[in-house]
């Protein structure tokens, strides 16, 4: 049932005016769907921004876990270009034999808190008490890369034997609303309160990529189509010359610490610790080291790594101008999620992997959801991956100015998920449960963890088994996890029996892409390259 009424009018309008708005099983007024390639210089530079975006997540995590390892400068940046190299595999292997969507695959938040686990128990290790910190932060990442690899299995199996896609079979527009809508807006701890470390250099930034991408198009006939696709990359380079300007002239001199770690330009010390060239390698850390706690704990972030890109996923391929995704197709990106997290743990990025929500969310910001623009954004993450110095020197953008765009990329694929209640009823008093009941405790449960964490330094389970604790932790911290999983029990649950409840759910409307060939359209987005599908029936 569609949703929604039409613009309003006088008196005279005709009646047809208030009707509701039609039901659109894929989104109008994208410029470039997924098979489709802009001009090459508007795909180099599109690809560009999409790289920029990424750097990010990629730099937070390692800035975050490399000095509880006992690592400086020179393993940061290591362990950046690392997480770069595999993210640019892991992306290109994914748009070209996973989902066939415009995903970038990075790295995921939900690997910190098990990691962070294995740093701290493996610093308390009598044995590693007189080691250098450089042989701790090696001898930290080799559990954390023993961890990764054999969780990485169970995120495969999750894929490749079609679990995932049982479950994605009985998924209905109505479920699907709060596991989108918290996948984007879940992450609102990495925007404004990030943008307001520095505020004169974040709210800036926020400022023109609303105005560059929202208003001034519109006024701009001839110019308002490069100020829409490439907004992101006008506000970085502009609030970053001024944040050059304000760093030069010693507004931040005599500033605290904190600030001037957010604001200056040049506090990352990742330009000095960066080599020219390094190429990254499987196992550089050294042998993998297994324990079967951390294990435990790696495949619940695995989990929740899945849930997450599952949201990204429908969000992407909402953006993407494409059909609702079949469970075969999801299932197939998922097994590719678990062998990006394989590399990931191979290489010894520090965290496994997941698809990128900032990226998604670019989608749609620039209306532009070509596979090939995103796959030159792989090419990019490759290139200053090796090339040490040049990516250190992207990487030092302030971080408030990467929460600015935050703020925008992360709330358009929160809409995207508002965007399927257009699919369900939303007069149906048992709709209207399932989405409020869903999306509060998706928001309350993960708060109470969360500020458990905080308060007290430990989860709100502190049995005698560590992994055990980490494993709630780690699921119940995420919004998009808590949410679908109240959300898929109650609708496939709550009045069964009843004649309407299919309908109000809005499964009919997706029950003709169930089956991979059920509709010809979802063979222009899904399918493999060179005739793979006919080796690969299920699939």
């Amino acid at each position: 049932m569609a949703v929604g009424g039409g613009g309003g009018g006088d008196d005279g309008d005709k009646v047809d005016d208030f009707a509701p708005f039609p039901v659109k099983e894929e989104l109008p007024g994208v410029d470039f769907c997924v098979p489709s390639t802009p001009s090459w210089p508007q795909a180099i530079f599109l690809g560009f921004q999409h790289y920029l975006v990424t750097l990010g997540t990629t730099v937070i995590i390692p800035s975050t876990l490399v000095p509880l390892m006992g690592g400086g400068n020179v393993e940061k940046a290591e362990l950046i270009s690392t997480l770069l190299f595999v993210a640019g595999i892991n992306t290109l292997l994914q748009t070209w034999f996973g989902t066939r969507l415009p995903l970038v695959i990075g790295g995921s938040y939900a690997f910190v808190i098990p990691t962070i686990s294995i740093v701290l128990s493996t610093n308390n290790n009598k044995n590693y008490a007189f080691l250098s910190p450089h042989q701790r932060f090696k001898q930290s990442m080799r559990a954390i890369q023993g961890a990764l690899i054999v969780a990485s299995f169970f995120q495969m199996a999750i894929g490749l034997f079609g679990f995932w896609r049982i479950f994605a079979r009985f998924l209905s527009p109505l479920a699907a609303v709060p596991l989108v809508t918290l996948t984007g807006l879940g992450l609102y701890a990495h925007g404004f309160p990030q943008l307001a470390k520095c505020v004169e250099i974040g709210l800036p930034a926020l400022v023109m990529v609303v105005l560059l991408s929202q208003f001034l198009p519109p006024l701009m006939k001839s110019k308002g189509i490069i100020l829409d696709r490439f907004a992101v990359l006008f506000s970085v380079a502009v609030v970053w010359v001024f944040a050059e300007i304000l760093t030069v002239s010693g507004a931040y001199d005599n500033k605290p610490p904190s600030t001037q770690i957010s604001c200056r330009t040049d506090r990352s010390r990742l330009l000095g610790a960066a080599p020219w060239i390094r190429v990254p390698y499987p196992f550089q850390w050294g042998r993998p080291t297994v324990d079967a706690g951390d294990t435990f704990a790696m495949m619940a972030a695995c989990f929740v790594a899945v849930v997450e890109s599952t949201g990204t996923i429908i969000a992407a391929s909402r953006y993407g101008g494409a059909t609702p995704i079949p469970p075969s197709v999801l299932t197939r990106g998922i097994g590719w999620l678990g062998f990006g997290t394989l590399l990931a743990g191979a290489f010894g990025t520090g965290s496994g992997s997941t698809a990128s929500v900032e990226n998604a969310g670019l989608l749609g910001l620039t209306r532009i959801a070509s596979r090939r623009v995103v796959q030159i954004s792989a090419g990019f993450m490759l290139f200053f991956s090796v090339l040490g110095k040049f990516g250190a020197l992207l990487a030092s953008i302030p971080l408030p100015i990467m929460a600015a765009l935050y703020c925008v990329l992360f709330a358009y694929v929160c809409s995207a998920g508002l965007g399927f209640l257009q699919f369900c009823n939303l007069n149906s008093f048992r709709t209207k449960f399932i989405l409020g009941f869903s999306l509060f405790m998706g928001l309350s449960v993960p708060q109470y963890f969360t500020e458990y964490l905080l308060v007290s330094g430990r989860g709100p389970a502190h049995t005698g088994a560590i992994w055990f604790n980490n494993i709630l932790q780690v699921i119940f911290s995420s919004p998009a996890t808590v949410a679908i999983i109240v959300a898929f029990f109650l609708d496939c649950t709550h009045s069964l029996r009843h004649s309407s409840t299919r309908r109000d759910s809005g499964r009919h409307w997706w029950r003709k892409f169930r089956n991979f060939d059920q509709d010809d359209r979802s063979g222009e987005f899904y399918s493999l390259p060179y005739n793979l599908n006919r080796f690969f029936p299920s699939f």
